[in-house]
C-alpha cells in the first residue's frame, strides 16, 4: 500500500477549487459597479457573492478576519460561522480590497480569501498594523521592523547586489508615512505609492521583476496584514507585522481576541500557520491580475490559487458562459 504523505491537519486538496470559485463570484458582483463611485455598494456586492459561496462549500468555517467585528459589520463578521458543514477551517477574507479603486475604476482591486486549519490564522481585531515584507530569495531577518526605513532599504539593495537607487519600496500614500517616505527618497531609493490594495502590494514583492516592487513598508489593516502574511506562507518571501494598540479600548478588543503581547511582532508564518490557502480574483487590472472582462454570452476572470503545504501557484483564466451562476438568491 502506497503510504499517505498528506500532512496531518492537512486541507481537503478539493478546496483549490472551491476558494477560487469563491473570489470569482465576488469579482464579478463588484466588477459590474466599477467605476459607477459607489464604495459601499461595489463593496456590498462582493460581500454579499461571498458569503452566498462561503455557505456552499462543505466546511465548517470560522471568519477570524472579516468585515469588521460583530457589532459593525452584518455579514462576514469576525466570528461569524459559514459553510455546510465538514472540516473545521479558518478564513480570512476581504471580498474587496481596494473600494476605492473598484468605484474609481483603478487598478489593483482584487477579491481574496484564506483558508487555514482551524485555529491556524492570527484572530486580529480590525485595527491598523505596521509591516514590512520582501519577497523570496532573502537570507532570513533581511528586514526587521525595528530598522529604520533608510537602513532597511540598503540592507535589500545590499542582498540584491544593486545600488540602493535601483531599489523600489512600496508605501501606502498616506500623512502618516511622510516621514518615511522622506527617509527612503533621501537613499537614493525609489518609492511606488499606492492610494490602496495593500495585500497586493505585499504580493508585490514576490515578483520584482513583473511589478518593480522589492519591499512593501509601512502602516495599513490588520486584516489585511493577515492575508498578506497568509499568501507569503504559500509563495514565499518575508514579512513583519506589529499591531497598533493605541488606546485602551483597541487592547481590550484585542485581549477578547486571545492576545495578551501588545506591542509583540509577528512573522507571517506565526500569522498564519498550519496548512494554507490563498485565493486572489482580479476585479480591475493590475500587476497581479488582469481584472473582471464582460463580453457578449460569456465573462472572464483571472484567478490566482495558491497553497503552502505543496508551494503550488496556480493562475486560472476561466472564461464563464452562465450567467446565473452569478446572481444572487
Amino acid at each position: 500500500m502506497q503510504e499517505d504523505k498528506t500532512p496531518k491537519g492537512a486541507l481537503d486538496r478539493v478546496l483549490t477549487v472551491e476558494v477560487m470559485r469563491v473570489t470569482e463570484r465576488a469579482a464579478v458582483s463588484a466588477a459590474r459597479l466599477r467605476g459607477r463611485g459607489d464604495e459601499k455598494a461595489a463593496d456590498q456586492a462582493a460581500v454579499d457573492a461571498m458569503r452566498r459561496e462561503l455557505n456552499r462549500l462543505s466546511i465548517e468555517g470560522i471568519v477570524v478576519i472579516g468585515e469588521g467585528e460583530r457589532d459593525e459589520a452584518p455579514m462576514l463578521y469576525i466570528g461569524e460561522a459559514v459553510g455546510s458543514g465538514g472540516q473545521r477551517v479558518d478564513i480570512a477574507l476581504d471580498p474587496l480590497e481596494g473600494t476605492t479603486l473598484c468605484a474609481k475604476d483603478m487598478p489593483n482591486s482584487i477579491a481574496t480569501l484564506a483558508l487555514a486549519s482551524g485555529g491556524a490564522l492570527l484572530n486580529a481585531p480590525d485595527v491598523y498594523m505596521d509591516k514590512i515584507a520582501v519577497g523570496p530569495g532573502y537570507p532570513p531577518g533581511v528586514v526587521d521592523l525595528e530598522m529604520p526605513p533608510a537602513e532597511a532599504m540598503r540592507r535589500v539593495a545590499e542582498a540584491k547586489g544593486v545600488p540602493v537607487n535601483e531599489v523600489t519600496a512600496c508605501i501606502l500614500d498616506r500623512p502618516r508615512h511622510a516621514k518615511m517616505i522622506e527617509e527612503v527618497r533621501q537613499t537614493g531609493a525609489a518609492i511606488r505609492l499606492i492610494g490602496d490594495g495593500d495585500v497586493a502590494g505585499v504580493i508585490h514583492t514576490t515578483d520584482p521583476i513583473e511589478t518593480g516592487i522589492d519591499i512593501y513598508m509601512g502602516s495599513g489593516g490588520a486584516p489585511e496584514g493577515v492575508l498578506a502574511a497568509a499568501a507569503l506562507r504559500c509563495i514565499g518571501g518575508q514579512m513583519q507585522g506589529r499591531l497598533i494598540l493605541k488606546t485602551d479600548e483597541h487592547k481590550a478588543r484585542a485581549s477578547r481576541m486571545g492576545i495578551d503581547d501588545y506591542d509583540r511582532i509577528y512573522t507571517h508564518e506565526e500569522m498564519a500557520r498550519g496548512d494554507v490557502y490563498f485565493a486572489a480574483t482580479g476585479v480591475t487590472d493590475g500587476n497581479l491580475l488582469e481584472g473582471v472582462r464582460f463580453y457578449p454570452g460569456y465573462i472572464t476572470t483571472e484567478t490566482i490559487v495558491m497553497r503552502s503545504s505543496t508551494g503550488t501557484v496556480r493562475t486560472i483564466k476561466a472564461k464563464h458562459t452562465d450567467f446565473s451562476k452569478f446572481i444572487l438568491d
